[in-house]
């Protein structure tokens, strides 16, 4: 029978240590149930994505806008993947990257067609809402003919509800601007995220420590950021990029014309 107080203590330390050493390489090879994100594209909703304006828009004069309505997405590995261990600790330990559970990214689990299929209905109901949030808003604020527009939106295969917000501000920029005949961008590059309701309210929707990344990676100086996720945008905040947090389509309208007018601004 073998014993360890036969051996030296170098000898037993090195005997203890060979199944720890042996189960954290099964353990880093085997795979977990975790999605590893990291900064997406970006598109500008005033713009084209893949050649194809973004907004099109039907039955009412539009303007020719000169900044951007950029919104921000993240990529994550596969619904049919899981990350090794050296993803994961690579993941937290790197601002670039999100170590997430695979679960809370891909709810409707891992069949990669139904994972589609779920985010661009996301998508497609994220439009809908976000045209008649838009036409609500413009009809509200006394922009006449709102009756009569038709809007088509084209992402591709961009799915999810995030892009609510941005399409709604897309709208109203191509309609009406700021309300005064100029942009409602002030000409600046905007970016951010944020789902929208019917009725203009704006929701949370994940990942905005990535997205504050891509921003600026492509251009943006200002970022809009759901309220409830300001220190989750602050965490990580690029150099250079101003924070405005929101709550509402009319208070985002606001902010952006008191931005323009060197005005008061709410921040994180």
């Amino acid at each position: 029978m073998f014993s360890l107080s036969s051996l030296t203590r170098p000898k037993a330390l090195a005997v203890c240590a060979a199944p720890v050493v042996a189960l954290l390489a099964v353990a880093g090879l085997a795979p977990l149930p975790f999605a590893v994100a990291q900064p997406g594209s970006t598109a500008n909703v005033l713009g084209e994505s893949e050649g194809k304006p973004v907004i099109t828009i039907t039955g009412t004069p539009t303007r020719e806008p000169k900044g951007q309505l950029r919104m921000t997405t993240i990529v994550a590995t596969g619904p049919d993947m899981n990350a090794s261990l050296s993803d994961v600790v690579d993941g937290w330990f790197r601002t670039d990257r999100s170590v997430m559970p695979k679960d809370a990214v891909y709810p409707t689990g891992d069949n990669v067609k139904e994972v589609e299929k779920h985010n661009l209905g996301d998508m497609k109901k994220s439009q809908d809402t976000a045209t008649r949030a838009a036409l609500s808003y413009l009809k509200e604020n006394g922009v006449d003919g709102t009756d009569k527009v038709k809007v088509k939106v084209d992402l591709g295969k961009i799915g999810g509800p995030s892009a609510g917000l941005f399409l709604s501000l897309g709208i109203i920029d191509l309609i009406d601007g700021n309300g005064s005949g100029g942009d409602l961008t002030g000409g600046r590059k905007i970016a951010g995220t944020g789902t929208i309701s019917d009725d203009g309210k704006v929701g949370p929707v994940g990942g905005v420590a990535l997205k504050t990344q891509a921003a600026k990676r492509d251009g943006a100086s200002v970022f809009l950021v759901p309220k409830a996720e300001c220190s989750d945008a602050q965490a990580e905040l690029p150099a250079g990029l101003r924070l405005i947090p929101i709550t509402t389509l009319s208070g985002t309208v606001d902010a952006l014309r008191s931005l323009d007018r060197g005005g008061k601004v709410p921040s994180c």
